[in-house]
């Protein structure tokens, strides 16, 4: 696998790069550098430890635990609940840990693990290699020190978790959904249960599809990354809108009421209005990162609205929000962070956000997603390469320099490995989709005959 952390977490095939020996030795290594590190500040530790559906969850969750209360952490098993609220009950706990078991959009044979500090925030990079190194030297032999007696850790079930999640997304709402009928593509994930319950509370008529878990079907046709049947149905049912998430309900998409899809780039703007509009967007500035799509930069600017770009993953768009106290940030793939009600992607309150901004303007989702236009954008995924040499291959930079020519002022080249996945994303904007698809596939040829 490499380096074991990615920009998100741990990630790989369940009990073949991700086994349960992983997991519960990472559990352990996080528990003893945040000691280090002077996390748990002399007392007994505890960690919030959630899940998405996934068969393999099953296994991993048990090793996660063993590993952290054999580490002397006090453990709280919230079970199946969305990767955001595993974030959201760190903090609200006081717990000095939190662990979601997911691989997000991918496919159901992929898990993963991600650590949250205490407060429910993404453990720094330096803390993430540390973890690794210590990870390491265990699994070379080198002993751990282990607690005996009354210093091992409790595990016990947190059922409650459910609700006070659901009660912590109602209470951010700014008005009521009632009058509206969306339907809900739940991927069969983490949020098959939260979400349809938060949107009804809230007072919408609500349709769902995806929300059947049986740990095999999580992400299978359905959800953020197959649009194709939220898309039908929303139209099928006369539905104001429709909501996708991805397995573990980090991100938001929309379809509007035709059938088409509104990205996270449109979200952001719609959002970014709205909150101006509360005077809570501070410093009138929102964060995105370099794949967000020129047209939304170009709105943004109209509005008055102030754009920081940063490299793409939204725990540097995070980084970025926290270091300045900004109050909006995401990605144009529908991680959309509210600083202010969250401390990472939510896209159950992304989604209860946008809708409330429909049912207080009365406006459509399609006539408020239209303050910007998004320009032709091509992305191809080049598989089976190095994607480490992208940055240092002088035959690939040729080949970018080139398309830059040709793009001219009109649109922009992108290159970038992928940080959850072995492959490289070619992204090329440009005024006419004929010429992004003709760079796009010229490009993605030569990232295969450089890196191949």
């Amino acid at each position: 696998m490499g380096r074991l952390f990615g920009t998100d977490g741990v990630r790989g095939v369940a009990n073949g790069d991700l086994t349960a020996e992983m997991a519960l030795g990472l559990s352990v290594a996080a528990a003893h550098v945040l000691a280090e590190a002077g996390t748990f500040e002399g007392h007994k530790p505890t960690a919030v430890v959630g899940r998405d559906p996934r068969a393999s969850g099953e296994f991993l969750e048990a090793a996660v635990v063993a590993g952290l209360a054999s580490a002397g952490v006090d453990v709280l098993c919230v079970g199946v609940l969305p990767t955001p609220a595993v974030a959201h009950l760190t903090g609200a706990l006081g717990a000095d840990l939190g662990v979601m078991l997911s691989a997000s959009h991918n496919a159901m044979p992929d898990n993963g693990i991600k650590f949250f500090a205490r407060g429910g925030h993404k453990l720094a990079d330096e803390l993430e290699d540390r973890i690794e190194a210590v990870y390491e030297s265990h699994r070379h032999g080198e002993p751990w020190e282990r607690p005996t007696g009354a210093g091992v850790g409790r595990v016990r079930s947190y059922d409650e978790g459910f609700e006070q999640y659901v009660a912590h997304l109602l209470s951010v709402l700014p008005n009521r959904l009632d009058g509206l009928k969306i339907v809900l593509d739940e991927a069969h994930g983490a949020a098959s249960g939260v979400s349809p319950e938060a949107f009804s509370r809230a007072g919408a008529q609500v349709v769902t599809i995806g929300a059947e878990p049986d740990g095999l079907n999580i992400n299978d046709g359905c959800g953020s990354t197959h649009l194709g049947k939220l898309k039908a149905m929303v139209v099928e049912h006369g539905a104001d809108f429709g909501i996708a998430h991805d397995g573990d309900a980090d991100r938001c998409l929309a379809v509007d009421h035709t059938g088409e899809e509104v990205d996270g780039d449109q979200i952001l703007a719609v959002l970014a209005l709205a909150l101006r509009e509360r005077s809570e967007l501070r410093a009138d500035t929102v964060v995105a990162t370099v794949m967000s799509n020129l047209g939304f930069k170009l709105a943004m600017e109209r509005e008055g609205i102030r754009l920081v770009q940063t490299a793409v993953g939204d725990r540097y768009v995070l980084e970025e929000m926290k270091r300045h106290g900004y109050a909006l940030g995401g990605e144009q793939s529908g991680h959309v962070i509210v600083l202010d009600h969250a401390t990472t992607g939510d896209g159950t309150l992304t989604g209860l956000l946008l809708a409330a901004r429909v049912a207080q303007t009365g406006r459509t989702l399609r006539e408020l997603a239209s303050v910007m236009e998004r320009l032709p954008q091509v992305l191809v995924n080049v598989p089976d390469v190095d994607k480490s040499r992208v940055g240092t291959s002088a035959d690939l930079a040729a080949a970018v320099a080139e398309a830059e020519r040709e793009l001219g002022e009109t649109g922009r080249v992108l290159l970038r490995p992928s940080g959850t996945e072995p492959l490289v994303r070619v992204m090329v904007e440009a005024a006419d989709i004929e010429q992004a698809r003709s760079v796009a596939g010229r490009l993605a040829d030569a990232v295969k005959s450089a890196l191949g």
